[in-house]
């Protein structure tokens, strides 16, 4: 039972990437049929096409489709980039740490320095 869900699981993440192999398999099934009814070139004589000029803008289409979803998912995507802020401690009058910064950020930018503590939530 566990080897049929991770063989499912598998292909379900392998399909988006076999999107052209699909409409290829899908051509080749129907191939005759798309050159004899959707062809460009059926009423030539000499038609050396047999449909693949369907076939190219059907992948054309497709690849287009696919660039418009990504440049999309890479839009609405923004940084968060979490950073700690150094406490100061007065000895003399508080207990409780005093904060500089705020423990997050959100840059439109790249950030210019890394810092290598352990992000720690504020305590309450």
């Amino acid at each position: 039972m566990k080897l049929f869900f991770a063989t499912l699981l598998s292909l379900i993440l392998l399909l988006p990437s076999l999107g052209s192999v699909v409409i290829y398999t899908q051509f080749k099934l129907a191939q005759d049929e798309i050159a004899q009814t959707i062809c460009v070139q059926r009423a030539n004589i000499n038609n050396n096409c047999n449909g693949r000029c369907e076939l190219q803008k059907s992948l054309k289409k497709y690849d287009d489709n696919e660039k418009r979803m990504n440049n999309t998912n890479l839009k609405e995507k923004t940084e968060l980039v979490y950073t700690t802020a150094p406490f100061e401690f007065n000895i003399n009058t508080a207990t409780v740490p005093q904060k500089k910064e705020s423990t997050f950020s959100d840059f439109c930018e790249k950030p210019k320095m890394v810092s290598f503590t352990i992000f720690h939530p504020p305590l309450v």
